[in-house]
């Protein structure tokens, strides 16, 4: 029986005592052991298993962590982080109190640059590589990233810059035709035409940048790997080397299906089969109410259009994809360019819906405000994943969309409390708009199953009363509002306080809010957002404009950066759960 050498690496000091005809064993031992781990903790999947020998390539070859390695998005860093001393704690990854999902500065002096958003480790790597070259260090600065991150705007000005730089940057592209969903656009298509160990026939677009270009060579062979590393080294200067490799290797079901097993769930290690759960009897994903609604009315009229960065699968996108590629695009992992494209789009007279999660969103904020907003474009932003999104982090909570976008001249926004109400704010706004609008939504599913009921056109900034009270009103923006019922639920004296649900921050419904203001000394707004200018400082702002001087307690997110853990755990730290609402509400009604 062969002796697992995993177990026998607690860094990669200990890895660089293993002989080279070792590694091939320590490759499958690594698969396995996240194999084990990820099918019943569940995480990111495909994208370290594509990546198991060179990762213990480059932590063999270099001399980590003096050499530095920058792994772009961090999908793929699960082998890094067991093999630099997290082998213990990785069962702990994505969960309240443990370690990350993806690279993070404070959590290892392996991991150089705190990633989880696209196409970065080419500027950070650069940045490492000059700084090394200034103060004149010896040591190697390596940027891995994957053949969807690399088409990112970002990615293409690092490459630019280092071009005509001197330093000694690699860069390492991981090529196995896949992001989340397959990768998409001419760079994808001249990257498909290449053949290990064979150049593109026409000229090469990396060494047009001053990069030497070595490959593309098999990412999976480690004499590939070791031979490239090693004619590389030799060479001064920029240099980039082209791996092919396939996302899900060595898990049969992972292979044949990347896109499903990106983050699969819990499933079975020996077969790979997803563990099965009845989602027959639960309430619909909010993402699925937005696929489908937009698909049903694109199917009467011609003119919605619908516009991804590289999400149609995350988004839902793909229903309308499915039915009306020609009216659907998806462009890449390029929300600058998607926000933009829409707004092009919008002045011929579409009607278009551009699906990106609140994160990833920040990334074309100057976009949404030059293109879209100063401009008064009616395109349509559907933000998913908004609020805290649980195990993902820091990186990924959608926490911010309320106060960077409020700001905004001409901008709405709108969120919607539960399915129907997101099905209703797409029919109302496809029927035309005269402003940019920005709807957003939850990950996850919501509470209601029949959620498929016949239009109603909404007001545009209008509120409602839920239930009635004397003593307090608690005013919810959005989805949350279901917290508040849960905590009006435990809270005994719940007759007392009355409870107002705003379904636009922008336009504010400003005559409901003298109503609530001329009623009650005291108000509680609640927010999946931050508090610092968002939902609350938009009510507290209103009442001091009109002269109220009621006293006004927020609840939000705080100023801090939430780390990961489940929402539920999550929104108890940020005290928006419905215990942490009711003593709010317990110790106002007691004052």
């Amino acid at each position: 029986m062969k002796k697992n050498l995993l177990e026998s690496i607690d860094s990669p000091a200990d890895l660089r005592k293993l002989s080279p005809n070792q590694l091939k064993d320590l490759a499958v031992d690594l698969r396995e052991f996240i194999i084990d781990i990820v099918s019943t903790k569940k995480g990111h999947l495909g994208a370290s298993l594509g990546v198991v020998e060179l990762t213990i390539a480059l932590h063999y070859f270099f001399n980590t962590p003096t050499d530095k390695l920058i792994w772009d998005v961090g999908h793929q860093a699960y082998g890094h982080k067991i093999l630099t001393g997290r082998k213990n704690s990785f069962y702990t990854n994505r969960k309240l109190n443990g370690i990350s999902g993806f690279p993070k500065i404070a959590e290892s002096e392996y991991d150089t640059f705190g990633v989880g958003h696209s196409s970065t480790s080419i500027s950070a790597a650069l940045g490492m590589a000059i700084s090394a070259q200034l103060q004149n260090k010896k040591q190697e600065t390596i940027a891995i990233i994957g053949d969807a991150a690399i088409a990112g705007g970002m990615a293409f000005e690092g490459l630019n810059h280092a071009g005509v730089s001197n330093t000694n940057l690699w860069v390492i592209l991981n090529d196995n035709a896949m992001g989340i969903d397959p990768s998409v656009g001419a760079l994808k298509e001249y990257l498909r035409k290449t053949k290990i160990g064979v150049k593109p026939k026409q000229d090469n677009i990396f060494e047009a940048l001053n990069f030497h270009y070595e490959g593309p060579i098999d990412g999976h062979d480690f004499k590939s790997i070791f031979q490239a590393f090693e004619k590389l080294k030799s060479i001064e200067g920029p240099k980039f080397l082209h791996l092919i490799t396939t996302k899900g290797k060595g898990l049969q079901k992972a292979e044949e299906d990347q896109v499903l097993y990106h983050a699969p769930g819990k499933f079975d290690k020996l077969t790979g089969e997803i563990l099965p759960t009845d989602t027959s009897k639960l309430p619909p994903k909010f993402q699925d109410v937005f696929g489908l609604t937009l698909t049903e009315l694109a199917q009467k009229n011609k003119k919605i259009i619908g516009v991804t960065a590289a999400m149609p699968t995350g988004t839902s996108l793909k229903f309308m994809m499915e039915k009306f590629p020609e009216r659907t695009f998806d462009v890449g992992i390029a929300e600058q360019h998607a926000v933009t494209f829409s707004a092009g789009m919008a002045t011929q007279g579409n009607i278009v819906f551009c699906a990106i999660y609140s994160t990833f969103l920040q990334r074309a904020y100057d976009q949404v405000i030059h293109d879209v907003a100063l401009q008064n474009l009616p395109v349509i932003f559907c933000i998913d994943r908004a609020g805290l999104v649980g195990e993902d982090g820091a990186t990924h909570h959608g926490v911010f969309d309320l106060a960077y976008l409020k700001c905004l001249p001409n901008m709405q926004i709108a969120a919607p409390a539960n399915e129907v109400e997101l099905r209703n704010i797409l029919y109302t706004v496809s029927q035309g708009i005269n402003h940019p609008i920005a709807i957003r939504y939850p990950r996850g599913r919501g509470n209601i199953i029949n959620w498929k009921k016949p239009f109603k056109k909404l007001k545009i900034g209008k509120g409602k009363i839920l239930k009635e009270g004397n003593k307090i009103a608690v005013l919810s923006l959005g989805s949350i509002q279901n917290n508040v019922k849960k905590a009006l639920n435990l809270l005994k004296e719940s007759d007392e306080v009355a409870h107002y649900s705003f379904l636009f921050l922008k336009p504010l419904d400003e005559k409901l809010l003298h109503q609530v203001l001329s009623k009650f000394n005291c108000i509680i707004t609640v927010e999946d957002g931050v508090k610092i200018g968002g939902f609350g400082d938009a009510v507290l702002a209103f009442s001091n404009r009109n002269n109220y001087k009621n006293k006004i307690i927020k609840l939000g997110i705080p100023d801090v950066f939430i780390e990961h853990g489940s929402v539920e755990e999550l929104q108890e730290i940020a005290g928006i759960s419905p215990d942490k609402i009711k003593e709010v509400l317990k110790n106002q009604i007691e004052k």
